[in-house]
């Protein structure tokens, strides 16, 4: 019997709907695990995940069954409806539409872990539409300016 074999690392990207910083210090570590839990209930594997308080940026490893935007969609849906259940924003909390995915061979994981676990970090020398603008030319992903995030300058 053969079976299917694969390795398929993809760093995932969004951030907090007008790109209000929301993530509160206080709570982060507990919307990661919840994330983790949605991740693992589908049967994937978190490999890290850590933000910042406009943006979060999780590696995942998935299967080759996975549909990458249902299960960025239901992390989204269901992150939403628990930050706000718990109150944990004064307002009401919600995910910007759309999201970065950008895949990686295994040889370059320690990289992105280390990369998202310092996020905190890099941060101070620059800002996430930077970021996000490196991560689009380095994949050669084409883009238009009116299909990104809603950006605070």
């Amino acid at each position: 019997m053969t079976g299917t074999f694969s390795q398929i690392y993809i760093q995932v990207v969004f951030s907090v709907h007008g790109r209000n910083s929301l993530i509160s210090l206080t709570w982060e570590e507990e919307l990661y695990k919840y994330i983790t839990g949605i991740i693992t209930h589908k049967g994937q594997k978190l490999i890290a995940i850590n933000g910042m308080p406009d943006h979060i940026h999780f590696l995942i490893g998935i299967k080759p069954s996975c549909c990458l935007s249902d299960l960025v969609r239901e992390i989204k849906k269901s992150s939403n409806e628990w930050i706000n259940a718990k109150g944990f924003s004064k307002t009401k909390f919600k995910w910007q539409d759309g999201y970065g995915a950008f895949s990686y061979s295994h040889s370059s994981l320690n990289t992105v872990i280390n990369y998202i676990q310092k996020q905190k970090d890099h941060h101070q020398k620059k800002t996430f539409k930077e970021e996000y603008f490196d991560f689009l030319k380095k994949f050669e992903i084409e883009f238009k300016d009116d299909y990104l995030f809603e950006w605070i300058e």
